[in-house]
């Protein structure tokens, strides 16, 4: 009959299923203007046989003449990606982080499900986003971490007191995860943010606390006293820096609104890590600076 396959879809697919051919707004809401065989005409699979379809002479072949009509179980839809077939199985998660749902769901399958041959499972969704953007982390951070160091070693010339100042990031660290855990969040793809964030905040104090000892130093003052000094004389700074920090992410910490599970990780790191970095460098670096500050020309 000159009939091509396509053209044969095209009339089941119109006639079964249907086809949006234009739209009406009704105010701000837009309708679809569906269009499809009547109920008689797709009702059952006899009545579909007598589908006609044009020849390519013109005549009206009826669909029987060309195709098998057969009603079978199958999927209402077909999804395909990578040219294979998809199916998906979709779920949400209450109280309990995703990375741990996802490792038991795997157990559970591995334990009870044997996939047929040229089967396979992934994980997609927020799980695949979270484990891309966790790896790009893996590799921001410490390349971050690296970076402040060259910078701080560039700034004072001395590789000892940029160790130093980089004492702050476990002690930044150690306030952090506790936040998480006392909040009842978990380490996520925000909560990394927030922890290079914290990290800078916490180094940016040991620069202002280390400069002002250094700076009396200079003026030729002596080691202990320079520390006691420049540590009573940057107190104020680093106060402020931390309290004014901390109060502007509390309404984040506290959020309990639509955004609050991006938003109580971060501020659980920076509030609770920067409260344990600024308590804990008043202390720790005054206490280390002596065996790790360089050597002046003034000094024997």
């Amino acid at each position: 009959y000159g009939i091509n396959v396509s053209e044969i879809l095209e009339l089941v697919e119109l006639a079964i299923g249907g086809e949006v051919i234009d739209n009406i707004y009704l105010n701000t809401r837009r309708f679809g203007i569906h269009v499809r065989y009547q109920e008689s005409y797709r009702s059952a699979p006899k009545v579909i046989e007598n589908l006609l379809v044009r020849a390519e002479n013109g005549n009206l072949i009826p669909l029987k003449e060309v195709a098998q009509v057969r009603e079978v179980v199958g999927p209402i839809q077909i999804n395909r990606e990578r040219n294979q077939r998809r199916w998906i199985v979709q779920g949400n998660i209450r109280d309990r982080d995703l990375g741990s749902v996802v490792a038991d769901i795997k157990e559970r399958i591995n334990d009870t499900v044997d996939l047929p041959a040229g089967y396979f499972i992934e994980y997609g969704g927020q799980f695949e986003n979270q484990q891309r953007a966790m790896a790009r982390l893996s590799v921001i951070v410490p390349v971050v971490l690296v970076l402040i160091f060259l910078l701080l070693y560039l700034t004072f010339g001395s590789p000892k007191e940029a160790l130093l100042i980089i004492i702050n990031v476990p002690l930044a660290l150690i306030g952090g995860v506790f936040g998480l855990f006392i909040m009842g969040e978990y380490l996520s793809v925000p909560a990394a943010i927030g922890f290079i964030a914290l990290f800078g905040i916490a180094v940016q104090n040991g620069v202002v606390l280390v400069s002002s000892i250094n700076q009396l130093r200079q003026q030729g003052v002596d080691t202990k006293e320079a520390i006691v000094t420049g540590t009573l004389q940057r107190l104020r700074p680093v106060l402020m820096t931390a309290t004014t920090t901390v109060l502007g992410l509390l309404p984040l910490l506290l959020s309990q609104g639509m955004g609050s599970e991006v938003q109580r990780p971060l501020a659980s790191v920076v509030v609770f890590g920067l409260t344990s970095a600024t308590v804990l460098t008043l202390f720790v670096i005054p206490a280390f600076y002596p065996w790790f500050a360089m050597k002046l020309d003034n000094e024997e």
